[in-house]
C-alpha cells in the first residue's frame, strides 16, 4: 500500500495505511453506538480510540499489522469502561433513560445522501439504520450486563468470531460464547411474536398522529394495545413523566393533556432508528422524538425522548 501524508499529529510525516486507519471511523461509530446507545458517547469513544492510536510512536503504529483490528479492540475496551460507569450515572439520572434516537438524514429538506453536505460529517450519518439499532432492540441491550452486551453485539451483529472477541475483552472464547447465549435469550424473550412490516407500522403511526392531532382519545385507545406502555426521557431538562405510563387509556389521556399544555406543536412523520416514528417540533426545533413498537397492528410501546442533549442530531443548522 502506498504511503500518504500523515495527520497533523504526525507533524506532516508520511504514514503507511493512513487511509485504512481513517476509513475505520464509520465501522467504529456503528459499533460504539450499538454498545453505548448514545451517539455522543460513541463519538467520544471513537475519538479516544484515535487519540490512543496517534499517541503511539510512529514505529509502533507501523508495526501494527491490522490497524482495523487494533482500533476495534481499543474501542471495545473503551466502551466496556464506559458501560461500567454508565450504570452508576443512570442510577442518578432524572426519570427514565432511553437510548439516543437516530434520524434518517434523507428525509430532511436540504439533506443529501452519502454525507456530501457542506461541513463536517455528522456521526449520525455514519450509523447504518438496520434492525440492530431499532429502539426496541437498543432497550433490550440496556438490560444486559456490559460483558453480555459486548459479546452479543460483536458476535451476533458484527460477526466477529469468539476467539477474536476473547482477545478484545480478556476472557476465554467459551466465556464469550456463554455471554452471547445469555444475551440472546434476553433478546428472544423481548421480541414481539409478530413484527409489523414497515408499511403496516407506517400506517399505524400515521393514524396515531392524526388521532393525536385531533385529540381523539377513543381513536388513540383503539390504536394502542390495552397493556401498552409509554416511557419518556426528559433527563430533568425537559418536562416528561418520570415513570412509565401504563395502559392504553392512560397513555391517550396523557398525550392529549400534553398537547393541550404545549400549543403550537407540529407533528411530523419521520424515520426513527430505521422505523416509522414521529417528531414534535416547536418554533422549528425538534422537542420530542417518538419511537414505536407494534404487535398485531397495535402499538405496544412508545419511547418519547425529550432530553434536548439527545436531540442534537435532530436540530442542526443544515435542516429546515
Amino acid at each position: 500500500m502506498s504511503s500518504t501524508s500523515g495527520s497533523p499529529e504526525d507533524g506532516g510525516r508520511t504514514e503507511p495505511a493512513l487511509c485504512a486507519v481513517v476509513g475505520e471511523r464509520r465501522q467504529l461509530i456503528n459499533l460504539c453506538y450499538r454498545l453505548l446507545g448514545s451517539l455522543a458517547e460513541a463519538e467520544d469513544a471513537v475519538q479516544e480510540t484515535y487519540t490512543r492510536w496517534y499517541a503511539m510512536a510512529p514505529e509502533r503504529r507501523d508495526a501494527v499489522e491490522a490497524p482495523g483490528a487494533w482500533l476495534t479492540t481499543v474501542a471495545t475496551r473503551v466502551c466496556l469502561d464506559l458501560l461500567g460507569s454508565a450504570r452508576a450515572r443512570r442510577e442518578r439520572y432524572v426519570g427514565s433513560w432511553i437510548p439516543e434516537p437516530l434520524p434518517d438524514r434523507s428525509e430532511w429538506a436540504g439533506a443529501t445522501l452519502g454525507g456530501d453536505r457542506t461541513g463536517p460529517a455528522d456521526p449520525a450519518d455514519r450509523v447504518t439504520l438496520d434492525e440492530s439499532v431499532t429502539m426496541a432492540f437498543l432497550v433490550v441491550l440496556e438490560s444486559m450486563t456490559p460483558a453480555e452486551r459486548v459479546a452479543f453485539v460483536l458476535h451476533d451483529v458484527f460477526r466477529y468470531p469468539f476467539a477474536e472477541i476473547a482477545d478484545m475483552v480478556g476472557r476465554t472464547p467459551a466465556a464469550c460464547r456463554q455471554l452471547a447465549t445469555s444475551a440472546r435469550r434476553r433478546v428472544r424473550a423481548a421480541q414481539a411474536p409478530q413484527a409489523a412490516s414497515a408499511g403496516q407500522a407506517g400506517a399505524v403511526v400515521r393514524q396515531f398522529k392524526q388521532a393525536w392531532q385531533a385529540a381523539d382519545i377513543a381513536a388513540l385507545v383503539d390504536l394502542l394495545d390495552p397493556d401498552a406502555r409509554m416511557t419518556a426521557d426528559g433527563g430533568g431538562l425537559a418536562g416528561a413523566a418520570l415513570r412509565p405510563v401504563d395502559g392504553a387509556e392512560r397513555i391517550a389521556r396523557y398525550l392529549v393533556h400534553f398537547a393541550d399544555r404545549a400549543p403550537g406543536l407540529t407533528l411530523l412523520e419521520r424515520t426513527v432508528n430505521g422505523h416509522p416514528g414521529l417528531i414534535a417540533q416547536h418554533a422549528g426545533r425538534t422537542v420530542t422524538v417518538a419511537a414505536f413498537a407494534l404487535d398485531a397492528g397495535r402499538i405496544t410501546h412508545i419511547w418519547a425522548v425529550r432530553n434536548p442533549d439527545k436531540l442534537r442530531p435532530w436540530n442542526t443548522d443544515s435542516r429546515t
